[in-house]
């Protein structure tokens, strides 16, 4: 069996992460030592020895729905958003005033064309204010979106909202050269899935003491603080965004 916790999966976090990963170990006699971190994530994903991954909504709802079975969706604590949820931040530079209808004359950065926070989620942002986005720079990931803000390349991105809080708490220098100006609907977290042979009630409450065993300082360094049933209907309810025109 395999398990990937791919998406927080930080390298300044990776003792904590081990840590969740031991707890929840724990909890599992048949679970893998160790978590799987060098082969790719649609193949983890897919896997029919999955025991336990984190994707993104927009994958859960585009291509894994009908492949694998929610066990959970984690509960961050975000100001101002229900559990199991998250939302996305815009993002511009901290010495840009230009307010978003402008911002979308210029670059925006986004870091995949199948992320929930970094495409889904402000594409539905700007069309709910008849907004489009103009020029796209494709970063492949949420960190490479905020370099792109800050060193110019782009004029404004939508991060994750947990990715934005650990980058911030990990480097508080770069982080205050951004603007958080705007946020994102709160949508479903990113969801724990497993393959279709496994027990989802068995992973989610062995995750639920795994969680609450661990330290109080590496649940705040994960933005982990339990998890939440969501049916699987409130991600696939989501419309499916276009793909973007890079």
């Amino acid at each position: 069996m395999i398990a990937a916790l791919p998406m927080y999966d930080l390298p300044w976090l990776r003792a904590e992460t081990d840590r969740l990963w031991q707890a929840i170990h724990d909890e599992l006699p048949d679970a893998p030592n160790a978590l799987t971190r060098d082969r790719d994530a649609w193949e983890i994903w897919q896997s029919p020895n999955l025991l336990l991954a984190q994707t993104c909504g927009l994958p859960f709802r585009a291509r894994l729905k009908d492949r694998v079975t929610m066990v959970a969706s984690p509960d961050h604590r975000l100001p101002d958003c229900p559990p199991g949820h998250y939302y996305s931040q815009l993002i511009r530079r901290c010495d840009d005033t230009r307010d978003l209808a402008a911002l979308v004359e210029g670059v925006m950065a986004y870091n995949e064309p199948l992320s929930q926070s970094g495409w889904a989620a402000p594409f539905a942002h700007l069309a709910a204010r008849g907004l489009a986005p103009g020029r796209l720079l494709k970063t492949g990931a949420h960190l490479g979106s905020v370099a792109a803000v800050l060193d110019g390349r782009a004029d404004f991105a939508a991060i994750d909202a947990v990715t934005l809080s650990l980058f911030a708490r990990h480097d508080a220098d770069a982080a205050a050269g951004l603007d958080l100006f705007d946020r994102t609907a709160p949508t479903p977290a990113l969801p724990y899935i497993t393959a279709p042979a496994h027990d989802a009630a068995g992973l989610a409450a062995a995750m639920t003491r795994a969680i609450a065993g661990l330290s109080q300082d590496d649940r705040d360094a994960l933005c982990l603080h339990g998890i939440v049933s969501i049916p699987a209907a409130r991600y696939t309810a989501l419309p499916l965004p276009p793909a973007p025109k890079d």
